[in-house]
């Protein structure tokens, strides 16, 4: 994969409160908040797939009592969206390593897993039909007993999303949540790992991103 400018501009639609992106983000947030505040004490291992600058778990470690628990590794392609995300960080109680790399690449979480809590946010609206059901398969091997993987679709024609469901199924994964809003087309998911981990295996390809995809059309 290579960093694609345009991703640059898509992160910039944040900045409008009221943007498909930014009414996403309070969802995935609220998501990772109770994600965080289910975990028994202790440590919190987390990553987060195609992260951006961070916001969204960067916004939630700014103020939950959990944030010193946490040791996230942030994997990120394009160099000026990761120096964004090592700068938020910056004064967190969190261990946050940011990891500029390709997502879909097993060997990028190597030391980071198993986690208790996957982000992949933006992410299957701009990959393959078969490369989302490969990922989804790909997550007990990154995950621990219990993880919680939060995740992002758009829902537009063909919608995709009851696939994606059906598809955490058969990873073993029981559904907490199925967000989206009147008159949106988002919708973020929520699911916890219910079978065994399956253990990390090196030299995976998990997905390829083809552009700037309906992911940022939604």
């Amino acid at each position: 994969m290579t960093a694609d400018p345009h991703w640059l501009e898509w992160h910039a639609h944040y900045e409008d409160e009221g943007s498909f992106l930014s009414r996403r983000l309070v969802i995935v947030q609220r998501r990772i908040t109770d994600a965080l505040d289910a975990r028994p004490p202790g440590p919190i291992r987390v990553v987060s797939m195609c992260a951006g600058p961070g916001r969204d778990l960067l916004g939630v470690l700014r103020t939950h009592p959990r944030a010193a628990d946490v040791d996230a590794r942030l994997v990120e392609l394009h160099p000026d969206l990761a120096a964004a995300a090592r700068e938020a960080a910056l004064g967190l109680p969190a261990r946050v390593g940011v990891v500029e790399g390709d997502a879909g690449a097993t060997d990028v979480y190597e030391g980071a897993v198993p986690v208790d809590l996957v982000l992949a946010c933006g992410v299957f609206g701009n990959v393959s039909d078969e490369d989302v059901r490969r990922t989804i398969h790909e997550f007990p091997h990154l995950c621990a007993p219990g993880a919680v993987v939060i995740w992002t679709r758009h829902r537009k024609e063909p919608d995709l999303t009851p696939s994606v469901r059906s598809w955490f199924a058969e990873a073993g994964f029981e559904e907490l949540a199925f967000d989206t809003e009147e008159g949106a087309f988002f919708s973020v998911g929520t699911h916890a790992l219910a079978g065994p981990p399956l253990g990390f295996r090196s030299h995976r390809t998990m997905f390829r991103f083809f552009g700037l995809g309906l992911e940022a059309h939604s």
